[in-house]
């Protein structure tokens, strides 16, 4: 079994509650492939990681994950439509160039697809650009000038893109801060971040 720090990544812990038993999933920017290894191991899903950064793609391949080194603003030409039960793309659209013309074609190629954002309407945020300073904390580590994220959204903006595309939201589930209650009902001030589930309209 492969262990995971549940209390820095909840959102993959929703992620693997969505996967059955058996499930062909996709990963778009998998890492070390160790979460693909843990759906393989305990649910024995059928996997297939996307990757572009080298070394992760080696460690990929020694974890045992079969994985396609390729640049995410690519097109997901090579897997036919419905192909898998479900595309993951975790804590890596806002590193995309064009997420707008990714999404459909993640609904394209999985019967389901599960994104997990970071919200960069979080009050944490809100007020320390109140104080004139770029936001951090632990969904957001980088300092404003060796940041990976190139687009800093909301939940809110999410929902509207998802509008805009033609993207049905199947299920919305808000990452807690430390305030769940208030996140229940004000997620895009409360929330750290959240796991969408959606498909083609």
């Amino acid at each position: 079994m492969i262990s995971m720090d549940v209390d820095n990544r909840l959102d993959l812990e929703v992620i693997y509650n969505l996967v059955k038993d058996g499930d062909h999933v996709l990963d778009l920017g998998c890492g070390d492939g160790l979460f693909l290894l843990r759906l393989k191991q305990e649910k024995h899903a059928k996997v297939l990681g996307i990757e572009r950064d080298f070394e992760s793609v080696t460690r990929c391949i020694s974890n045992g994950v079969p994985v396609i080194q390729r640049d995410l603003d690519a097109d997901l030409d090579f897997a036919n439509d419905a192909h898998f039960d479900l595309v993951v793309l975790s804590r890596t659209i806002q590193e995309l160039r064009r997420p707008d013309e990714l999404l459909p074609h993640m609904v394209r190629a999985g019967r389901r697809a599960a994104i997990s954002v970071i919200n960069f309407a979080h009050w944490r945020c809100r007020l320390q650009l109140l104080k004139g300073r770029m936001p951090r904390n632990s969904q957001i580590p980088y300092q404003w000038y060796d940041t990976p994220n190139i687009h800093h959204g909301t939940i809110a903006d999410f929902r509207e893109l998802c509008g805009r595309l033609g993207i049905t939201i199947v299920e919305e589930v808000p990452i807690p801060g430390k305030f769940p209650l208030l996140t229940k009902w004000f997620p895009n001030l409360f929330a750290v971040g959240g796991v969408f589930v959606i498909e083609k309209r």
